[in-house]
């Protein structure tokens, strides 16, 4: 499912237009990225959570030539799954 058919399905949901259904997906995205760019999880019970972790810096290499190079420490944006989530993909 892409943004626009997960827009068309909200839209068949609530009896939005689908004017509305996208200023509600484009709203609840960019609150999601803000709270995460200020550090802060995002918890939708039963759904799951959105929060930033942290990557170590490591040493990698190039696989074309061998060569060392060093990978700096950065900040990754992960999702853990909730409960119902769970259970509904696994039913």
């Amino acid at each position: 499912m892409n943004k626009t058919e997960l827009i068309d399905a909200l839209a068949g949901k609530t009896g939005m237009t689908k004017v509305e259904a996208g200023r509600a997906v484009d709203g609840v995205v960019e609150i999601v990225t803000e709270a995460l760019a200020k550090g802060e999880s995002v918890t939708l019970v039963g759904f799951g959570t959105f929060a930033v972790g942290e990557r170590a810096a490591r040493v990698g290499r190039n696989p074309q030539t061998g060569a060392e190079l060093n990978i700096p420490a950065s900040k990754q944006p992960k999702f853990s799954a909730g409960s119902k989530l769970k259970d509904a993909v696994n039913k």
